[in-house]
């Protein structure tokens, strides 16, 4: 056992989102997850945040296996941007559960990627990646399928949970295998690797099942239609809607993309069970009394293009909101989407529906284990050391002194960051030296890294607008021989100011006068003057910093 097992986070830690960890032994290399991020509303023009790959494409021949806990976008959103990556090399197996396997094949073919082996697997089935074995055991959480991975070589075993809840009455009546995770105990596991997602929140999460009553007392209520949102991948809460609407004998539509994808793939896999003729398509949605309709939409998150949103703001070719509806937000806003759909409620109240949310009734129970679920993840397991996973800094250092309370030694606790491996070897575990991380852009059809320099650019356009000034000037003497002219778009507080472009004008004659003074006659300093003197003049009447593009012609 003279190896060194190392577990090298490249996404998921000091954030929420784009989870992904390499697991490397004896040169060999098993992915846990490939999962992306939506951008912050400062990432502008940006449309998905992926981890940096980098170490990946250095290290494509040794990877073995990609392996998948479940079929959230935040765990496998970027796997077809990863294969594109290493394919040159061949593509390792990829293994999930069933229904994740089937999300990932129609996601994998919307991005042309076919031919790559995909692997369904079940709970308890064990199967090999070069140095180690592998064993997938039954997690629970909002979406069926779920899976922990026991990775074992010669050093020993590592555990990483993925997303989880230990939901003792699951929808599914699935839950997770707490006897696995024990025996796994009993053998000594070497390392847990565990979701901080709810370790804020002291005391055990809601049973899912216990939605679905909750969610049948509010339609019970409800006089017009009703539009439920959620996660599509939500299999589980579509069900429970689903059961809510038949016994009210309502119909059911599903309005967005995504949603109508993985119902389908959901009902094909048995997950989904929708009565024969209760599904109505959209544009069969007027055929029927508003009191008949239970509609359930993507966009719980508020997303520009999301079904939702649209239909708030008019934009739906099939469905518009309006007076008599409820919209139902059957989930929480992610951090940093409580703007988007703080927006999207108050567009909703607008137009005169009405809105319930967790906060009125308990129509959303959250996926991922309590405190308590964490404490009892690690006493179940029992293991020598601990690496929080999936949570911001906060998250991790609270994961942490829960650990520390239930008996771990607090130097067997590792509180890490992306880009910083956790290397264990018989003498023992330590933080090694840290590797490239970061987040790699989706920019429309382009996948990079926009320097930080074009994101400020676009806010600076979003906040301040942009003033393109054309001057002309003499190739004798560099001084202004025509009027400058002056195009702004987007500055506030400057449309019904002819003086203030009049004196707009002065400023431009004025630093060509300048620099004609100095004997400046080159193109380009001429414009960086020109810049920097409109720049100025423009903050000190207006106190703002819009983009100034000065364009020098000389004639």
């Amino acid at each position: 056992m003279s190896g060194t097992l190392r577990v090298l986070p490249l996404g998921g830690l000091g954030e929420i989102g784009k989870n992904m960890t390499v697991v490397e032994y004896d040169g060999r290399i098993v992915v846990v997850d490939t999962g992306l991020m939506f951008p912050t509303p400062d990432q502008l023009g940006i449309d998905l945040v992926l981890p940096d790959f980098n170490y990946l494409r250095e290290r494509a021949e040794d990877i073995e296996a990609i392996v998948l806990t479940h079929g959230h976008e935040d765990h496998v959103g970027a796997l077809p941007f990863v294969l594109r990556e290493i394919r040159d090399h061949g593509l390792p197996p990829i293994y999930g559960g069933p229904l994740t396997i089937a999300m990932v094949r129609s996601k994998l073919d919307e991005h042309r990627l076919r031919d790559v082996p995909l692997e369904a697997i079940d709970p308890g089935e064990v199967f090999s990646a070069g140095p180690f074995d592998i064993e997938g055991v039954r997690m629970s959480h909002s979406i069926p399928d779920s899976l922990a991975y026991a990775l074992s070589c010669e050093l020993g075993t590592i555990l990483i949970t993925g997303d989880y809840k230990f939901d003792q009455t699951p929808v599914d009546q699935q839950p997770a295998d707490m006897a696995r995770l024990a025996e796994l105990g009993r053998e000594g596991l070497l390392l847990l690797c565990g979701d901080s997602t709810n370790v804020d929140r002291p005391g055990i999460a809601l049973s899912e099942s216990s939605v679905g009553p909750h969610l049948e007392e509010v339609f019970a209520r409800c006089r017009g239609r009703i539009v439920v949102t959620c996660f599509a991948s939500n299999i589980h809460r579509v069900q429970q809607v689903v059961d809510a609407a038949g016994v009210l004998g309502r119909k059911v539509a599903l309005i967005g993309r995504s949603m109508r994808k993985n119902v389908n793939i959901g009902r094909n896999l048995g997950h989904i069970d929708i009565p024969e003729g209760m599904l109505v398509g959209v544009r069969e949605i007027e055929d029927f009394p508003d009191h008949k309709m239970v509609i359930i939409s993507t966009g719980s998150q508020g997303e520009p293009l999301s079904a939702l949103r649209r239909m708030a703001h008019g934009d739906h070719p099939n469905v518009d909101l309006r007076e008599g509806d409820t919209v139902i937000f059957s989930a929480t806003p992610i951090p940093g989407n409580e703007r988007d759909v703080g927006q999207t409620i108050n567009r909703i109240y607008q137009l005169g529906a009405d809105v319930i949310t967790a906060r009125d009734a308990p129509v959303h129970a959250s996926g991922h284990g309590y405190a308590e679920e964490i404490k009892m993840m690690i006493n179940l397991t029992q293991p020598r050391y601990v690496m929080p996973f999936h949570g911001d800094y906060r998250r991790l250092r609270l994961h942490g002194e829960l650990a520390e309370a239930v008996g771990v030694d607090r130097e067997s606790i590792f509180v890490g960051d992306n880009g910083l491996p956790l290397e264990i070897d018989a003498s023992g575990a330590r933080f090694g030296r840290r590797e490239r991380s970061g987040v790699t852009f989706v920019d429309g059809v382009d996948v990079g890294d926009p320097e930080d320099i074009a994101l400020r650019d676009r806010r600076m356009l979003s906040a301040d607008g942009i003033f393109i000034v054309v001057a002309t000037v003499s190739g004798d003497d560099g001084r202004s021989v025509a009027a400058p002219e002056i195009i702004f778009r987007g500055v506030p507080f400057i449309d019904g100011s002819p003086e203030l472009l009049d004196e707009i004008r002065e400023a431009v004659d004025e630093s060509l006068a300048h620099s004609a003074e100095e004997e400046i006659r080159e193109i380009s300093l001429l414009q960086d003057h020109l810049h920097d003197d409109i720049a100025r003049f423009v903050y000190e009447r207006l106190r703002r910093r819009p983009m100034v593009l000065p364009v020098v012609v000389e004639v």
